[in-house]
């Protein structure tokens, strides 16, 4: 089957937050929708625009859908929740959901027929527009200027001792760092990232794994693309060194929480402009 649409989701992506709990991360409700649909990687794994994919892309119009619908919350640090009314939904009619939105849409047009266009534009339309700016913005850096901004990116997210190394022969490693938890405890964290335009596989994290063993406690992959389904499975597979990943939709993420190269002016509706010379100068 090809990526289902996204009122086609609704109901497994209730069944998904359900399953794990409640709330979820974005990945952990790709991978959870995705299971229970029984996808394949081609149906995931297939590109809307950009690196989004199709999945990714529809994904996000069912999360905005069933919030306005008033069965999901989110946080400021992308984590999705069921509602009150949403523990006590079990499923939804589709149509209904999409019929009620589509109507409070064009009762806030005609209301607000002069407004600017900036103004009638939907939350997740907003939301997806300064994501995809911001990874182009990424993907236009030199190599050298993406690792100097992964290098500054683990900084502000509390590593120490954080150097780039990216010699070549070198397995793919870019640098290393330590993070140290509580003041007390350190790990030793080596570091791959990559400027890719589509899908990191499973053989580029053996790959990496291979190369960090013996010579660190954990490793990190940052990517502006994505991973699939079987790359983020060898990432945390049983009995292997454990990889941590992070793919472009939570790097752009991580950025505007960091302030770095985003900016956020905070009004009644949360503005967010990316500045791409930022990127350009690091």
């Amino acid at each position: 089957m090809a990526a289902p649409k996204y009122y086609e989701l609704f109901n497994p992506l209730l069944a998904a937050l359900r399953e794990l709990g409640g709330s979820a991360s974005i990945p952990e409700l790709e991978e959870s929708v995705s299971r229970i649909l029984g996808l394949s990687d081609d149906d995931i794994n297939q590109i809307h625009k950009g690196n989004r994919t199709k999945f990714s892309y529809n994904l996000a119009w069912a999360r905005t859908y069933l919030k306005r619908y008033g069965l999901l919350d989110n946080s400021d640090r992308g984590v999705w929740s069921l509602s009150d009314r949403g523990i006590a939904t079990e499923r939804v009619v589709s149509e209904d959901v999409t019929r009620t939105v589509q109507q409070e849409d064009r009762i806030a047009r005609e209301g607000a027929a002069d407004a600017e266009e900036e103004q009638e534009t939907p939350e997740m339309v907003k939301d997806l527009r300064w994501q995809d700016e911001a990874l182009e913005a990424l993907k236009q850096m030199t190599p050298d200027a993406f690792e100097r901004l992964c290098q500054r990116l683990l900084r502000e997210s509390g590593f120490i001792q954080v150097e780039v190394t990216g010699r070549s022969g070198d397995g793919g490693i870019d640098g290393k760092g330590v993070v140290k938890l509580g003041g007390i405890l350190s790990f030793h964290v080596i570091f791959q990232c990559k400027r890719y335009r589509d899908s990191v596989s499973s053989g580029a994290i053996r790959d990496f794994r291979g190369a960090m063993v013996g010579r660190a406690d954990k490793g990190l992959f940052i990517t502006t693309g994505t991973f699939t389904r079987d790359a983020r499975l060898e990432a945390q597979r049983d009995g292997a060194p454990p990889l941590d990943t992070i793919d472009g939709d939570e790097l752009v993420i991580m950025l505007k929480d960091l302030r770095l190269g985003i900016e956020v002016r905070a009004r009644t509706v949360e503005e967010v402009s990316v500045h791409r010379e930022w990127f350009q100068k690091i």
